[in-house]
């Protein structure tokens, strides 16, 4: 069976702008110093009481003559009188890209605006009769703007979807500052590109299991028939397909892949958990949080999903796994006992370092009926909701459980951050 044939004359160029400030944590704090971003040699610490601190940014200064990026550690940062490490400041971050956004509402309306980060945003101009001109004519009075407003640099990917703007950003604007593809160049510009990791959406474990039918470019998955696919992934197989023909139908202000809506959390700990027991504790603490995202928009769900990540120096391999249960729960209890079933069920030893969980197959609330042989259901689903209201009112931090107040648990320590880093 052969693929369909795209008829693009069907997809309309909306002028999609996707916007990201350059190094923009390490910009911030290099202007709130009164320091020019583009020559000081500047980095941004998640903790500075951990020598092991990651660095959450750089200026471009930092990564070109001393080689220190995102990702490096604080004992790496060498001892130099002209370097500048500052620990990070997440509401003074979280202010900028707000009135960041303000900025935008210049260019286009509040609807046409998806805040993707805080430092990369979804703009919807117009294919070539946008308010201000061109798209590339807006995107360049964008980012003269973000330089006398707030002095800093911008990279600006234009496509005529949100999907075709992320790979122009990701693939060709942050080289060249502004870019801009097409229905008639995605191709050229798109196709060649290798390894699949390379394309936006495709992480590690999905590149590898195409690679194992035969699939390492994306032009070999826009080639690749559809049916197998299907097959192999399901409707991810089909979005695989349409993607990497560039094809997207996604609104600013809606997710850039369609899907079922999930709540979720994951979460680097802070050191190596040898003890199932302690992995544990983080797991339940992990699931009152997903609980009460889910609680917070009514919502509750039926496939609970538990990503465990071991050290690296077990090579950093894991497992992720999902079950589905009978009646849809935002109960922290439910989804932790089903958490403690995948547990048990593929945790063979191991040194855990990262954990993922996740709540799906979503419905609403309110709609959940009652179950006759569990009388007192309503009654903790009730308790949840007044649990999150005395958090919200009081603190995140006022009503935790008891494994939070133990050696392994991490809630303490979260909730005084922002945005996973000291507020300061």
């Amino acid at each position: 069976m052969s693929n369909p044939n795209i008829d693009y004359t069907r997809y309309p160029d909306r002028g999609i702008l996707c916007v990201d400030m350059k190094s923009f944590y390490a910009s911030c704090a290099a202007i709130d110093r009164g320091l020019d971003p583009l020559t000081c040699p500047l980095a941004v610490i998640a903790d500075m009481n951990r020598r092991g601190s990651v660095v959450l940014a750089a200026t471009p200064a930092m990564k070109q003559k001393y080689g220190i990026r995102t990702g490096s550690r604080l004992f790496e940062i060498p001892s130099s009188p002209d370097i500048v490490i500052v620990s990070a400041q997440m509401r003074k971050y979280l202010e900028v890209s707000t009135q960041v956004t303000h900025l935008f509402h210049k260019f286009v309306p509040k609807e046409n605006i998806h805040t993707y980060s805080v430092d990369e945003s979804f703009l919807e101009v117009g294919g070539n009769k946008g308010k201000f001109g061109r798209p590339d004519e807006t995107a360049r009075m964008i980012i003269n703007e973000l330089k006398e407003t707030f002095h800093l640099d911008a990279a600006i990917g234009i496509g005529p979807n949100m999907l075709l703007s992320k790979l122009c950003l990701d693939l060709e604007a942050k080289k060249k500052g502004i870019a801009r593809w097409t229905f008639e160049n995605f191709q050229e510009k798109l196709w060649p590109v290798a390894p699949l990791s390379e394309m936006w959406g495709i992480g590690p474990r999905m590149e590898h299991r195409l690679n194992r039918m035969g699939i390492w470019s994306v032009g070999q998955l826009a080639k690749f028939p559809l049916e197998r696919l299907e097959k192999a992934f399901g409707v991810m197989g089909n979005q695989l397909y349409y993607h990497a023909n560039g094809v997207d139908l996604s609104d600013p202000g809606a997710p850039i892949i369609h899907g079922q809506v999930s709540y979720g959390k994951s979460q680097i700990l802070l050191r190596d958990y040898p003890d199932p027991e302690e992995v544990k504790y983080v797991i339940l603490e992990m699931c009152e949080e997903v609980a009460r995202r889910a609680r917070r928009k009514g919502h509750a769900g039926r496939t609970i999903s538990l990503g465990i990540g071991y050290s690296k120096r077990e090579d950093g391999s894991g497992f992720h796994r999902s079950v589905s249960i009978n009646q849809p729960t935002s109960i922290t209890m439910d989804i932790y006992h089903a958490c403690l079933t995948l547990f048990h069920r593929f945790y063979h030893g191991g040194v855990v370092r990262r954990i993922s969980i996740s709540l799906g197959n979503i419905t609403e609330d309110a709609s959940v009926q009652l179950d006759l042989f569990d009388q007192g259901r309503d009654k903790k689903r009730d308790l949840g909701y007044v649990m999150d209201e005395i958090r919200e009112r009081f603190g995140q931090d006022m009503l935790l459980r008891a494994v939070s107040w133990t050696d392994a648990g991490t809630a303490r320590h979260r909730s005084r951050l922002v945005g996973g880093h000291y507020a300061e």
